[in-house]
């Protein structure tokens, strides 16, 4: 009995997998130079291919799931590599993988440096981004050709740093294509997500992957626009200055009260407060580009009182807004700081209000 079980322990009737891993991609069935059985038993299970490797080559694959007898009809190119032309009836080698199709969820992707971009409204502006994806294996074949090499077992975290790299890429790029300003992207975050998942697609096909899904979890500005962005929130929410000062002087008068020194100890503060609000008031309220402070009156001048003589009779004194009407060319004037009458036309600040005056008519 020692011989037999010594002898039957050389050849493997039964090859499936049992995975209580949650992370591995690709699994070598253990041979350890033993060989195969004619007429063993392969079992695949749901969410796993089968493929067999013969001298570094890649031989059959089981796509479905089931149980299967080894034999040259569900091994065809592995029998004509052999050379079973008729079947095969003794023993043979070869390399089985068993490749897991599942979805691989929580893979994580961020942005290692900022991405620069130009906002319609904030003007360039540095931007971070993270979220998590999803991959599985699409094409076993390629998969095993192009990543696993002879690896017998390949984890997800193997690629995972590759994967994250090209998904961080390809975000940079629809988000500078997107043209989407800052404050809308967190309004258009799943279809960034669902945008970027199909034009990432075609960068996984030549390694047998596919993303089945991509969210975009967070958008952020830098820590310092952030911060004038929350103080430019803050007054929108205040609104009405004016009202907001006279609900803080209430506010104020209430808690001054309870102090020992009352209203009165409050008072100064009060008045330097309601001066500061009222001067705020008006800055804000005025238009932007437009001068906050009232002009001053315009300045006026003493107006020269005149003396003039009618019919040889002094009248006055007349202003010289008054004199209009009352005097001509020729009207002997007098004010006070002259040497003697003058006619109107020889006084500066005559002038003017004669020129304008109609010569006399012709006798």
């Amino acid at each position: 009995m020692a011989l037999w079980d010594k002898l039957r322990g050389e050849f493997i009737d039964i090859i499936e997998w049992l995975d209580d891993t949650r992370d591995t991609m690709v699994w070598r069935f253990p041979r350890h130079d033993n060989e195969i059985k004619n007429g063993a038993k392969l079992i695949v299970r749901e969410t796993q291919v089968a493929a067999f490797v013969s001298e570094g080559s890649l031989t059959d694959l089981f796509m479905f799931p089931g149980t299967y007898t080894l034999s040259t009809q569900n091994l065809p190119i592995l029998a004509k590599l052999k050379g079973w032309k008729y079947g095969f009836e003794s023993p043979f080698k070869a390399d089985v993988y068993f490749v897991s199709t599942r979805v691989f969820t929580e893979r994580k992707w961020g942005t290692k440096n900022p991405i620069m971009l130009r906002d319609p409204e904030f003007g360039p502006t540095r931007l971070r981004a993270f979220g998590s994806f999803a991959i599985r294996v699409s094409d076993p074949a390629t998969f095993l050709k192009q990543i696993v090499g002879t690896d017998h077992r390949f984890s997800v975290e193997e690629i995972g740093n590759q994967v994250r790299d090209m998904v961080t890429a390809r975000f940079a790029d629809v988000l500078g294509e997107s043209k989407i300003p800052v404050l809308d992207l967190a309004a258009n975050q799943d279809e960034l997500g669902t945008f970027l998942t199909q034009r990432i697609a075609p960068d996984f096909e030549p390694f047998g992957l596919q993303i089945v899904a991509l969210m975009v979890e967070n958008i952020s500005l830098p820590p310092e626009v952030e911060a004038a962005l929350d103080k430019r929130t803050s007054m929108g929410v205040i609104g009405d200055l004016q009202k907001y000062t006279q609900f803080q002087t209430a506010t104020a008068i209430g808690d001054a009260a309870k102090n020992p020194g009352g209203l009165a100890g409050a008072g100064a503060g009060m008045g330097a407060g309601f001066a500061m609000a009222n001067q705020m008031g008006q800055a804000m309220a005025a238009p932007s580009g437009q001068q906050t402070a009232t002009p001053p009156p315009l300045p006026q001048q003493a107006s020269a009182s005149f003396f003039i003589a009618v019919d040889n009779k002094q009248s006055g004194p007349f202003a010289v807004h008054e004199l209009s009407g009352k005097i001509t060319r020729d009207t002997l004037v007098w004010r006070q700081g002259m040497a003697q009458w003058t006619r109107a036309a020889d006084v500066a600040d005559l002038k003017s209000l004669v020129d304008s005056m109609p010569p006399p008519l012709p006798q």
